[in-house]
Protein backbone atom coordinates (compact mmCIF):
# COMPACT_ATOMS: atom_id res chain seq x y z
CA UNK A 1 0.00 0.00 0.00
CA UNK A 2 1.11 3.40 -0.39
CA UNK A 3 2.06 5.15 3.10
CA UNK A 4 0.99 8.76 3.74
CA UNK A 5 3.61 10.84 4.94
CA UNK A 6 3.50 14.01 6.35
CA UNK A 7 6.01 16.04 3.78
CA UNK A 8 8.36 18.87 5.18
CA UNK A 9 7.97 22.12 3.58
CA UNK A 10 10.91 23.89 1.18
CA UNK A 11 9.86 27.52 1.58
CA UNK A 12 11.31 30.38 -1.12
CA UNK A 13 13.54 32.64 0.75
CA UNK A 14 15.36 34.80 -1.79
CA UNK A 15 15.86 34.90 -4.93
CA UNK A 16 19.60 35.96 -6.85
CA UNK A 17 20.28 36.81 -10.27
CA UNK A 18 23.41 35.14 -11.74
CA UNK A 19 25.59 35.08 -14.90
CA UNK A 20 24.66 33.08 -17.41
CA UNK A 21 26.26 30.03 -17.22
CA UNK A 22 29.21 28.94 -20.31
CA UNK A 23 27.05 25.90 -21.25
CA UNK A 24 30.34 24.05 -22.70
CA UNK A 25 30.17 21.26 -20.64
CA UNK A 26 30.46 17.88 -22.15
CA UNK A 27 27.43 15.31 -21.96
CA UNK A 28 29.05 12.17 -20.12
CA UNK A 29 26.17 9.81 -19.95
CA UNK A 30 28.51 7.26 -17.38
CA UNK A 31 29.80 9.12 -14.04
CA UNK A 32 32.42 7.65 -12.08
CA UNK A 33 31.14 8.15 -8.78
CA UNK A 34 33.66 7.63 -5.36
CA UNK A 35 30.98 7.25 -2.78
CA UNK A 36 30.03 3.96 -2.94
CA UNK A 37 27.59 1.71 -1.01
CA UNK A 38 29.47 1.77 2.17
CA UNK A 39 30.56 5.15 1.81
CA UNK A 40 26.97 6.13 1.57
CA UNK A 41 26.01 4.83 4.52
CA UNK A 42 29.03 6.14 6.67
CA UNK A 43 28.05 9.81 5.36
CA UNK A 44 26.58 11.78 8.31
CA UNK A 45 22.99 12.80 8.72
CA UNK A 46 22.67 16.48 7.29
CA UNK A 47 22.23 19.43 9.41
CA UNK A 48 19.44 21.94 8.69
CA UNK A 49 21.85 24.41 7.62
CA UNK A 50 22.87 21.44 4.87
CA UNK A 51 19.60 20.83 3.95
CA UNK A 52 18.85 24.32 3.14
CA UNK A 53 22.46 24.65 1.22
CA UNK A 54 21.56 21.30 -0.57
CA UNK A 55 18.11 22.25 -1.31
CA UNK A 56 18.55 25.71 -2.90
CA UNK A 57 18.44 25.72 -6.35
CA UNK A 58 19.51 27.15 -10.02
CA UNK A 59 16.81 28.31 -12.64
CA UNK A 60 18.11 28.94 -16.31
CA UNK A 61 15.28 30.27 -18.58
CA UNK A 62 15.56 29.42 -22.32
CA UNK A 63 16.97 33.17 -23.18
CA UNK A 64 20.29 32.05 -21.08
CA UNK A 65 19.52 33.95 -17.53
CA UNK A 66 19.80 31.99 -14.67
CA UNK A 67 19.04 32.41 -10.70
CA UNK A 68 19.51 31.21 -7.55
CA UNK A 69 17.08 30.86 -4.80
CA UNK A 70 17.81 30.34 -1.51
CA UNK A 71 15.13 27.78 0.58
CA UNK A 72 13.99 27.48 3.86
CA UNK A 73 13.36 23.80 4.92
CA UNK A 74 10.42 23.21 7.45
CA UNK A 75 9.43 19.88 9.30
CA UNK A 76 12.67 18.13 8.33
CA UNK A 77 13.19 14.71 10.09
CA UNK A 78 15.89 12.98 9.38
CA UNK A 79 15.28 9.53 8.04
CA UNK A 80 16.74 6.37 9.65
CA UNK A 81 15.08 4.29 7.29
CA UNK A 82 16.54 1.57 5.55
CA UNK A 83 20.23 1.30 5.16
CA UNK A 84 19.69 -2.75 4.90
CA UNK A 85 22.14 -4.70 3.08
CA UNK A 86 21.35 -7.82 1.02
CA UNK A 87 23.42 -10.28 -0.58
CA UNK A 88 25.03 -8.52 -3.75
CA UNK A 89 25.29 -11.56 -6.93
CA UNK A 90 28.51 -11.49 -8.20
CA UNK A 91 28.26 -10.24 -11.68
CA UNK A 92 30.50 -9.21 -14.43
CA UNK A 93 31.36 -5.10 -15.31
CA UNK A 94 28.67 -4.52 -17.54
CA UNK A 95 25.60 -2.73 -18.02
CA UNK A 96 23.92 -5.86 -19.39
CA UNK A 97 24.12 -8.63 -16.38
CA UNK A 98 24.10 -11.75 -17.75
CA UNK A 99 21.07 -12.38 -20.11
CA UNK A 100 19.47 -9.11 -21.16
CA UNK A 101 16.33 -8.75 -19.82
CA UNK A 102 15.25 -5.39 -21.48
CA UNK A 103 11.64 -5.51 -23.76
CA UNK A 104 11.28 -3.32 -26.83
CA UNK A 105 8.18 -1.70 -27.20
CA UNK A 106 6.98 -2.22 -30.86
CA UNK A 107 3.49 -1.94 -30.62
CA UNK A 108 2.13 2.00 -30.98
CA UNK A 109 -0.99 0.43 -28.99
CA UNK A 110 0.91 -0.14 -25.98
CA UNK A 111 3.66 3.02 -26.79
CA UNK A 112 1.00 5.60 -26.71
CA UNK A 113 -0.82 4.67 -23.80
CA UNK A 114 -0.28 4.92 -19.98
CA UNK A 115 2.12 3.99 -18.49
CA UNK A 116 4.97 4.02 -21.60
CA UNK A 117 3.53 7.33 -23.05
CA UNK A 118 5.07 8.90 -19.83
CA UNK A 119 8.91 8.59 -21.21
CA UNK A 120 10.49 11.37 -23.45
CA UNK A 121 13.61 11.84 -24.65
CA UNK A 122 15.92 14.79 -23.65
CA UNK A 123 17.76 16.51 -26.62
CA UNK A 124 20.85 15.94 -24.97
CA UNK A 125 20.71 12.38 -24.75
CA UNK A 126 18.87 11.41 -21.68
CA UNK A 127 15.35 10.22 -20.90
CA UNK A 128 12.55 11.82 -18.67
CA UNK A 129 9.14 11.28 -17.36
CA UNK A 130 6.42 13.29 -17.54
CA UNK A 131 5.28 14.38 -14.04
CA UNK A 132 2.40 17.28 -14.63
CA UNK A 133 0.96 18.87 -17.52
CA UNK A 134 4.12 20.90 -18.22
CA UNK A 135 6.69 19.28 -15.72
CA UNK A 136 9.14 16.98 -17.09
CA UNK A 137 12.03 14.77 -14.21
CA UNK A 138 14.83 13.93 -15.08
CA UNK A 139 18.74 13.09 -14.52
CA UNK A 140 20.78 16.80 -12.96
CA UNK A 141 24.09 14.71 -15.27
CA UNK A 142 21.91 14.77 -18.60
CA UNK A 143 22.12 19.00 -18.21
CA UNK A 144 24.73 19.68 -16.15
CA UNK A 145 28.44 18.03 -14.73
CA UNK A 146 29.13 19.42 -11.46
CA UNK A 147 30.53 22.66 -12.82
CA UNK A 148 28.34 23.94 -16.08
CA UNK A 149 25.78 23.18 -18.22
CA UNK A 150 26.38 21.03 -20.78
CA UNK A 151 26.49 22.09 -24.24
CA UNK A 152 23.26 20.86 -25.60
CA UNK A 153 21.24 22.67 -22.81
CA UNK A 154 21.06 25.97 -24.08
CA UNK A 155 18.20 24.55 -26.62
CA UNK A 156 16.58 22.05 -24.23
CA UNK A 157 14.26 20.26 -25.95
CA UNK A 158 12.04 17.26 -24.69
CA UNK A 159 10.86 14.72 -27.18
CA UNK A 160 7.26 13.09 -26.79
CA UNK A 161 6.42 10.00 -28.58
CA UNK A 162 3.69 10.88 -31.55
CA UNK A 163 0.26 9.08 -31.90
CA UNK A 164 0.06 9.60 -35.10
CA UNK A 165 2.10 9.93 -38.26
CA UNK A 166 1.49 13.39 -39.74
CA UNK A 167 0.50 14.18 -43.97
CA UNK A 168 -1.17 11.61 -45.73
CA UNK A 169 -0.09 8.89 -44.16
CA UNK A 170 2.65 7.83 -46.36
CA UNK A 171 6.25 6.31 -44.95
CA UNK A 172 9.22 8.09 -45.14
CA UNK A 173 11.65 6.07 -46.44
CA UNK A 174 13.89 4.04 -44.48
CA UNK A 175 10.65 4.30 -41.43
CA UNK A 176 9.23 1.41 -40.25
CA UNK A 177 5.51 1.39 -38.50
CA UNK A 178 7.22 0.36 -34.94
CA UNK A 179 9.72 3.11 -34.63
CA UNK A 180 8.25 6.01 -32.24
CA UNK A 181 8.63 9.43 -33.58
CA UNK A 182 8.61 12.60 -31.26
CA UNK A 183 7.32 15.91 -31.27
CA UNK A 184 9.87 18.08 -30.09
CA UNK A 185 8.80 20.78 -27.39
CA UNK A 186 10.96 23.65 -26.03
CA UNK A 187 11.92 23.95 -22.57
CA UNK A 188 11.17 27.13 -20.90
CA UNK A 189 13.39 26.50 -17.93
CA UNK A 190 15.38 24.37 -16.02
CA UNK A 191 15.64 23.71 -12.26
CA UNK A 192 18.69 21.83 -10.54
CA UNK A 193 19.23 21.30 -6.33
CA UNK A 194 22.29 22.91 -5.28
CA UNK A 195 23.60 20.10 -3.33
CA UNK A 196 24.62 18.34 -7.25
CA UNK A 197 27.00 21.11 -7.85
CA UNK A 198 30.81 20.25 -7.13
CA UNK A 199 31.42 23.72 -5.10
CA UNK A 200 28.66 23.11 -2.62
CA UNK A 201 29.60 19.18 -1.49
CA UNK A 202 33.15 19.30 -2.91
CA UNK A 203 32.19 16.34 -5.67
CA UNK A 204 29.08 15.37 -7.44
CA UNK A 205 26.57 14.05 -4.98
CA UNK A 206 24.92 11.44 -6.49
CA UNK A 207 21.58 11.74 -3.88
CA UNK A 208 20.61 14.85 -5.71
CA UNK A 209 21.60 13.82 -9.46
CA UNK A 210 18.05 15.24 -10.38
CA UNK A 211 16.25 18.18 -12.18
CA UNK A 212 12.94 19.25 -13.52
CA UNK A 213 12.48 21.10 -17.25
CA UNK A 214 9.26 23.36 -17.37
CA UNK A 215 8.03 22.88 -20.87
CA UNK A 216 7.11 26.04 -22.85
CA UNK A 217 3.49 24.46 -24.11
CA UNK A 218 1.56 21.73 -21.46
CA UNK A 219 0.90 18.75 -23.66
CA UNK A 220 -2.31 16.52 -22.95
CA UNK A 221 -1.35 13.23 -22.02
CA UNK A 222 -1.32 11.21 -19.07
CA UNK A 223 1.36 12.06 -17.16
CA UNK A 224 2.80 9.80 -13.65
CA UNK A 225 2.43 10.93 -10.23
CA UNK A 226 5.35 11.56 -7.65
CA UNK A 227 5.66 9.46 -4.54
CA UNK A 228 7.57 8.82 -2.11
CA UNK A 229 10.05 5.86 -2.29
CA UNK A 230 9.40 3.07 0.38
CA UNK A 231 11.84 0.42 1.61
CA UNK A 232 12.66 -2.55 -0.03
CA UNK A 233 11.10 -4.64 2.48
CA UNK A 234 7.68 -2.34 1.69
CA UNK A 235 7.59 -3.30 -2.03
CA UNK A 236 6.17 -6.21 -3.82
CA UNK A 237 8.85 -8.65 -4.52
CA UNK A 238 10.86 -5.86 -4.21
CA UNK A 239 10.45 -4.80 -8.09
CA UNK A 240 10.70 -1.46 -9.53
CA UNK A 241 9.84 -0.67 -13.27
CA UNK A 242 11.35 2.11 -15.97
CA UNK A 243 11.05 2.56 -19.51
CA UNK A 244 13.57 4.77 -21.74
CA UNK A 245 15.52 5.31 -24.75
CA UNK A 246 18.64 3.43 -24.25
CA UNK A 247 21.45 4.39 -27.01
CA UNK A 248 22.04 0.71 -27.86
CA UNK A 249 18.15 0.23 -29.41
CA UNK A 250 17.98 3.68 -31.07
CA UNK A 251 14.53 4.77 -31.80
CA UNK A 252 12.92 2.60 -29.54
CA UNK A 253 10.95 3.08 -26.25
CA UNK A 254 12.98 -0.13 -24.01
CA UNK A 255 10.92 -1.35 -20.71
CA UNK A 256 12.66 -3.16 -17.89
CA UNK A 257 11.81 -4.18 -14.15
CA UNK A 258 14.29 -6.29 -11.85
CA UNK A 259 14.49 -6.16 -8.08
CA UNK A 260 16.41 -3.94 -6.13
CA UNK A 261 19.60 -5.34 -4.30
CA UNK A 262 20.55 -2.55 -2.00
CA UNK A 263 19.48 0.75 -0.97
CA UNK A 264 20.92 3.82 1.44
CA UNK A 265 18.84 6.48 2.56
CA UNK A 266 19.05 8.18 -0.64
CA UNK A 267 19.72 5.51 -3.34
CA UNK A 268 18.63 2.55 -4.51
CA UNK A 269 21.64 -0.30 -6.19
CA UNK A 270 19.39 -1.91 -8.54
CA UNK A 271 20.61 -4.66 -11.90
CA UNK A 272 17.99 -3.67 -14.05
CA UNK A 273 19.70 -3.57 -17.83
CA UNK A 274 20.44 -0.52 -19.07
CA UNK A 275 22.22 0.96 -21.53
CA UNK A 276 23.29 4.96 -21.70
CA UNK A 277 20.35 7.00 -22.95
CA UNK A 278 17.92 5.41 -20.44
CA UNK A 279 19.15 7.89 -18.11
CA UNK A 280 17.04 10.10 -16.55
CA UNK A 281 14.07 7.56 -16.83
CA UNK A 282 11.48 7.74 -14.03
CA UNK A 283 11.63 4.45 -12.13
CA UNK A 284 7.78 3.32 -10.65
CA UNK A 285 6.08 0.81 -8.73
CA UNK A 286 2.28 -0.01 -8.69
CA UNK A 287 0.77 -0.22 -5.11
CA UNK A 288 -2.57 -0.03 -3.84
CA UNK A 289 -4.27 3.59 -2.61
CA UNK A 290 -5.05 3.39 0.68
CA UNK A 291 -8.14 2.18 1.85
CA UNK A 292 -9.15 1.61 -1.48
CA UNK A 293 -9.09 -1.75 -4.02
CA UNK A 294 -7.50 0.35 -7.06
CA UNK A 295 -3.60 0.03 -7.54
CA UNK A 296 -1.46 3.03 -8.96
CA UNK A 297 1.34 3.51 -10.60
CA UNK A 298 3.96 6.20 -9.17
CA UNK A 299 7.27 7.72 -9.59
CA UNK A 300 9.46 7.28 -6.57
CA UNK A 301 13.22 6.98 -8.26
CA UNK A 302 15.24 8.45 -10.71
CA UNK A 303 17.35 6.50 -12.50
CA UNK A 304 20.42 7.76 -12.38
CA UNK A 305 22.88 5.17 -14.65
CA UNK A 306 25.60 2.61 -14.20
CA UNK A 307 28.70 3.84 -11.98
CA UNK A 308 31.81 2.46 -11.03
CA UNK A 309 33.00 2.65 -7.30
CA UNK A 310 35.70 1.82 -5.46
CA UNK A 311 35.09 -1.06 -2.76
CA UNK A 312 37.64 -1.92 -0.68
CA UNK A 313 40.32 -1.16 -3.48
CA UNK A 314 38.61 -3.25 -6.03
CA UNK A 315 36.48 -1.14 -8.98
CA UNK A 316 32.53 -2.59 -9.16
CA UNK A 317 30.24 -1.29 -10.69
CA UNK A 318 25.90 -1.25 -10.61
CA UNK A 319 23.23 0.61 -11.69
CA UNK A 320 21.90 3.19 -9.49
CA UNK A 321 18.68 5.63 -8.80
CA UNK A 322 17.92 8.63 -7.09
CA UNK A 323 15.15 7.35 -4.41
CA UNK A 324 12.20 10.07 -4.13
CA UNK A 325 12.71 11.31 -0.52
CA UNK A 326 10.02 13.38 1.93
CA UNK A 327 12.81 15.95 0.94
CA UNK A 328 12.57 15.68 -2.72
CA UNK A 329 9.15 15.16 -2.50
CA UNK A 330 8.81 18.26 -1.27
CA UNK A 331 11.24 20.07 -3.25
CA UNK A 332 10.37 18.75 -7.01
CA UNK A 333 6.04 19.26 -5.46
CA UNK A 334 7.11 22.94 -5.38
CA UNK A 335 8.86 23.36 -8.44
CA UNK A 336 5.89 21.97 -10.34
CA UNK A 337 3.62 23.94 -8.24
CA UNK A 338 5.20 27.12 -7.29
CA UNK A 339 4.18 26.51 -3.73
CA UNK A 340 4.01 24.08 -1.20
CA UNK A 341 0.04 24.26 -0.31
CA UNK A 342 -0.39 21.09 -3.08
CA UNK A 343 2.61 18.79 -1.15
CA UNK A 344 1.58 18.00 2.01
CA UNK A 345 0.54 14.52 1.98
CA UNK A 346 3.15 12.20 -0.15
Amino acid sequence: TWHLKKIPQIVRERTFSLDSPKFEAKTKLELNSVCGIECQRKLPVPSLSDLKNLLSYETVFENGTRTLTEVNVLGAVPDPAGNTTTQRPSRKKRQIYGTDSRFSIYDKKFMTNFPFNTAVKISTGCSGILVSPKHVLTAAHCLHNGKDYVKGSKRLRVGLMKTKSRGNGRKRKGTSDSMPSFQWTRVKSTHIPKGWFKGVSGDIALDYDYAVLELKRPHKRKYMELGISPTIKMMPGSMIHFSGFDNDRSGQLVYRFCSISDESNDLFYQYCDAEPGSTGSGIYLRLKEPNKKKWKRKIIAVYSGHQWVDINGEQQDYNVAVRITPLKYAQICFWIHGNDENCTQG
